[in-house]
C-alpha cells in the first residue's frame, strides 16, 4: 500500500527531507512516497492539515504552532516546545512529536562535541529553540542559557518551559534518558541550572560559553546578520547554526574568522529524520524501518549529498 508523507512549510525549496526519507523508503522496499507542500498562506497550511491525507508530515517554519495545534495527542516533547516539527498520523489519530533538539544534540555528538558539565547558550525563543533547549539539558550540561531579542520575553518562554516541566514531573512517572549518559526529565529539572537574558544583556554569558547554538531563522534571507555580537565568539568554542542550504551565513562566516569549530544545520536535518524512521516504524509496525541508526544517518546524509 502506497503511503504519502510531506514536508510543510514555507519556504521549503532548499529543503533535502524528500530525497532523504524517499532513499530510506527505497532502501526498505517500501512503496510509500515523500513530497513538498509549500504554502505561503496560513490558511492553506491549516487546511492541509485538516485534511489529514497522509500517513506523516514533517513541519518546519512558520507552522509549527499549527502543526500541534491540529494534533489529538502531544507527546511530551512537541508540549514542552510549543510546537510540533512531526505529525503522525496512527488510524485517524494525530500525535505531534518535536524531534529537533534531539537531531540537534545527536548530530553534534556524533561529530564529538560534549554537552555534560559545559556552559551551553541557546539563541532564540520559537519552537525550535525550546526543542534544542530541552535535549540539551537531558545531555547534561553544568548551564543552559536561553537568550533572545528581550530579556523580557526570554524569561516568559523559560520561566513557562520550567513550569511545565516540573507539572510533568510531579504527576508522572519520570522519563527516562532516550540516550545513555543523558538525564531523565526529573533529573533535567532538578539538577540543570537554567538563566535567560537577550543578546545585549547576556554578552558575558556568550563570551564565557562552550557551546553556541543558533536555533533562530537568520541566514534564510540575504542580507541577514547574526544573532548577537559575534566579536565575543573565541576559538575553543563550538557553534551550531540550525540553518543550511542558504550559503554561508553571517554567523557562519564570523564564527569560521574567529577560529571556532562550526557546524551548520544539515547534521540536525539528518539526526532529527532518523528520529522521525523510529516514530514511524513504531507507529506503523513496519519491520522494514527497523534500520541500525548509523546505517540509516548515513543513507540521509548520502541521499541529500551531506558530507559525514
Amino acid at each position: 500500500m502506497t503511503e504519502h508523507l510531506y514536508i510543510l512549510g514555507h519556504p521549503i525549496g532548499h529543503s533535502k527531507s524528500p530525497v532523504m526519507y524517499n532513499a530510506v523508503f527505497k532502501r526498505a522496499g517500501l512503496p510509500w512516497v515523500y513530497g513538498a507542500r509549500d504554502l505561503p498562506e496560513p490558511a492553506q497550511a491549516e487546511r492541509f492539515l485538516a485534511e489529514r491525507d497522509f500517513l506523516s508530515i514533517n513541519i518546519t517554519t512558520p507552522y509549527k504552532p499549527a502543526a500541534l495545534a491540529a494534533a489529538d495527542v502531544q507527546a511530551a516533547s512537541a508540549r514542552l516546545a510549543h510546537g510540533a516539527n512531526v505529525l503522525a498520523n496512527k488510524g485517524g489519530t494525530l500525535i505531534a512529536y518535536n524531534t529537533d533538539g534531539q537531531g540537534c544534540v545527536a548530530s553534534l555528538e556524533r561529530e564529538g562535541v560534549t554537552f555534560k558539565g559545559a556552559s551551553v547558550v541557546v539563541c532564540g525563543t520559537g519552537p525550535t529553540s525550546l526543542s534544542i533547549l530541552h535535549a540539551v539539558a537531558q545531555a547534561g550540561p553544568a548551564e543552559v542559557v536561553l537568550v533572545g531579542r528581550s530579556v523580557e520575553r526570554s524569561h516568559e518562554v523559560l520561566r513557562t518551559y520550567a513550569d511545565e516541566l516540573g507539572e510533568m514531573v510531579g504527576r508522572i512517572v519520570d522519563m527516562p534518558a532516550l540516550r545513555e549518559h543523558h538525564l531523565s526529565f526529573a533529573e533535567v529539572y532538578k539538577q540543570v541550572n537554567f538563566r535567560y537574558g537577550s543578546y545585549d544583556t547576556s554578552r558575558q554569558a556568550i563570551a564565557g560559553a562552550d557551546i553556541i547554538i543558533d536555533a533562530t531563522p537568520l541566514g534564510m534571507n540575504e542580507g541577514d546578520g547574526a544573532p548577537f555580537d559575534t566579536a565575543l565568539l573565541r576559538a575553543d568554542q563550538t557553534v551550531f547554526d540550525v540553518v543550511y542550504g542558504h550559503g554561508e551565513t553571517a554567523l557562519a562566516a564570523a564564527a569560521r574568522e574567529a577560529g571556532c569549530t562550526f557546524f551548520d544545520g544539515a547534521g540536525m536535518l539528518v539526526g532529527q529524520a532518523v528520529v522521525t524512521v523510529g516514530i514511524l516504524r513504531d507507529i506503523t509496525e513496519t519491520a522494514a524501518l527497523d534500520i541500525p541508526e548509523d546505517e540509516l544517518f548515513a543513507i540521509m546524509a548520502d541521499a541529500a549529498g551531506f558530507d559525514r
